[in-house]
Formats: structure tokens, sequence, C-alpha cells
């Protein structure tokens, strides 16, 4: 898919289930192949303006079977965009490193996934909204994600969010989960403010926090970092790096 010549580009992905992964180095917009062994769900693109649809074909209507192949890699350019994510059952990992992302979008169901930002994101991120189901999620370098505000809803599941990089302003976190395990990978240098609303949740907080009722707050330099958590139930883990 070329880059479209107009000023606001906006990139949906549909995708039912199988592996998609997603990385940087298109030359144009999207490049990438889909493999699949079943005709019905040979992918449907789109472009009407700056809006490109990449989506999956009929999956719901397929019966079960044994072999089943359906397997998305794609690559995206460097064009400032919003990106919006569609998924099923899936297994995802998502490099977005080094993209120019100015909305990021998530919405699956019970998958397995791996998202990071191991380099900035070139454009200042607006909103960068994730909702899942019951899932196994790990997000990476989110610091370098540039985004203001992050919202993150989710079923039962085990949810890793670590903020490693580097955060160029203020940003706001908004976590919302049931019954989960829930690790926050915040760096010691980092202006943390974290604030957990929950009856039920084991936390666990490293050293060098302070505490005041239900917040807990990290003195370091540069911008701050702010989560607002409300967790049904489970056990909560801050950690000032990963394993």
């Amino acid at each position: 898919v070329a880059a479209p010549k107009v000023e606001e580009t906006r990139v949906s992905l549909e995708f039912g289930a199988g592996t998609l992964k997603l990385s940087t180095g298109a030359n144009g917009l999207v490049d990438g192949t889909a493999v699949y062994n079943v005709s019905d769900l040979k992918p449907e693109v789109t472009v009407d303006g700056g809006d490109v649809m990449i989506k999956q074909g009929n999956f719901e209507n397929l019966p079960p079977f044994d072999g089943f192949k359906n397997e998305w890699t794609l690559m995206f350019g460097k064009t400032p965009m919003d990106l919006e994510i569609a998924a099923g059952a899936y297994d995802g990992t998502f490099e977005l490193g080094g993209l120019a992302l100015r909305n990021l979008t998530v919405r699956d169901g019970a998958s397995d996934v791996e998202l990071a930002f191991s380099q900035p994101n070139t454009e200042p991120m607006a909103q960068f909204n994730y909702s899942t189901g019951a899932s196994d999620v790990t997000m990476t370098g989110l610091a370098n994600a540039n985004f203001k505000t992050m919202v993150f809803n989710s079923g039962a599941g085990d949810y890793t969010l670590d903020f490693s990089g580097s955060l160029q302003r203020d940003a706001t976190v908004s976590i919302d989960t049931g019954l989960s395990s829930l690790l926050l990978i915040i760096p010691p240098n980092m202006n943390a403010v974290v604030t957990i609303d929950s009856a039920l949740a084991d936390i666990n907080m490293p050293d060098g926090w302070s505490q005041n009722g239900k917040t807990y707050t990290q003195t370091g330099e540069g911008p701050t970092l702010t989560v607002l958590i409300n967790m049904g139930g489970g056990d909560i883990k801050v950690r000032s790096k990963g394993p």
C-alpha cells in the first residue's frame, strides 16, 4: 500500500485468529505478506483517500478443522498515521518503535501479545487505547510511545506494562482490570505517581517509594508518569526493572 498524499492517514487492521506480526521498514505505507491455507481467509485491502483498511476474509463461517494457517507479517513506513488494530484470539508480536503514530488503538479477545517501542515514536501520540479479554499481554518501552494518555482495559489475565524508554512529557495511564496479575516496570529515575483503587489486590512496591493512603510516589527527574489503577482483585507488583 503506497503512502496516501493526504495530511491525515488512518490504517485499520481487522484480524480474526492466527499470528499477526507488525514491524517497521516499509518503503510505502504498508508492505507485507499474508499466508493462509483457506481461500476464504484472503485479506481484503481498501483505500479511500487517507483511510486504509486491511481486513481478514470471512473467518466466522469456517468449520473447525486441524491444520488451519493464517499468518500476517506486515511492515509500516514512517508516514504519520493513526493505527487501529481489531483482532480476535491470536498471537501478536508488534515492534512499533520508530514509527510516527499519532493515535494507537488495539482491541482484541483472548490473546497472547508482545508489543514494544524499542525506539521513540517520532510523533507526539495523543492517545493509546488497549482493550483486551482474558489475555497474556507484555508491553515494553512504553515511555518511548510518547503518548499523553494511555487507557488499558482488560479481563482476567497476566499483564506487564514496562515504562522504560525516554519520557518526553507528562503522561497519564488509566488501568481498569479484573482478577489479574499486573506488573508495572517504572525506571528508578522517573518521576511517578501510582494510585491504586482495589479492596482485594495484593500490592508489592519497591524500596524508595513513599505512600499516602492509596497513592504511591517516586521522586525522580524530568516529566511525571501518573498511573491510576482500578483492579477487581489479584496482585499488583511495581519494579524498577524487568527480569
